[in-house]
């Protein structure tokens, strides 16, 4: 995510229409021998838009359900996996462009978002992220008394 977090990420696509690849990304972790392994993930595609209370944010990722979503944030990075389980085929594979690998996406969060608020449902392969703008950027209106 480019600096700035999702406002400025936000800001910059309302001038240009950005296109974003899948790729894939390489996480080294411990396994239970305190071996590292390599696990590959496929970045979701995602979509931004504003509202007036906050940002939306839609990332798809076929094949996960609620149950194998995690999202956890972390300071000002929040993190995205999902987790695909291996679908069976009714005979040999001719052709797959699905990769069938893991989902994992992070991104930076403005400290204009209220984290303490942010909400997320799945539906289809579709998940949804609410990210609430906090109260203190939030346009008012001041009485003058």
């Amino acid at each position: 995510m480019p600096a700035g977090g999702l406002a400025g990420f936000a800001n910059r696509t309302r001038k240009k229409n950005i296109a974003m690849k899948a790729t894939i990304q390489k996480e080294t972790r411990p396994n239970h021998d305190n071996r590292e392994t390599q696990t590959a993930f496929v970045s979701p595609e995602v979509n931004l838009f504003e509202t007036n209370d906050g940002y939306v944010l839609e990332a798809e990722m076929a094949g996960v359900r609620k149950e194998d979503l995690e999202i956890t944030l972390e300071g000002n990075e929040m993190t995205i996996v999902g987790h695909r389980h291996p679908e069976a085929v009714p005979g040999e594979t001719l052709f797959r462009e699905s990769l069938g690998r893991d989902y994992r996406r992070v991104f930076e969060i403005d400290p204009a978002i209220d984290s303490a608020k942010i909400s997320a449902q799945v539906d289809q392969g579709l998940l949804t992220l609410q990210l609430p703008k906090s109260e203190k950027v939030k346009p008012r209106k001041i009485t003058v008394e």
